[in-house]
């Protein structure tokens, strides 16, 4: 399974795909958007910029997720992100 867990941007309202499981040791995440698709994010940002999505705000990447192979994804709600190292 797939750990992950999706975020809404304060700022901007973008709903983003963080994969928890994915830390480097930097406190960096691979994440994925609609916009952008896969890149990395900070825990400092997942942490202090975002929030939880609600499962109608993020339906929508789960779908495109899903439909580019990832078919075994484990949705988290909580987890403990590495904020600063």
């Amino acid at each position: 399974m797939t750990k992950v867990a999706f975020r809404k941007d304060k700022q901007d309202g973008e709903i983003v795909a963080v994969f928890p499981e994915t830390n480097d040791g930097t406190n960096t995440y691979t994440s994925y958007a609609h916009y952008g698709q896969h890149s990395a994010c900070c825990g400092a940002w997942v942490v202090e910029s975002t929030r939880p999505a609600k499962p109608e705000e993020y339906a929508e990447l789960l779908a495109e997720l899903r439909a580019i192979g990832y078919d075994d994804l484990q949705i988290v709600s909580r987890t403990k992100w590495v904020k600063y190292m």
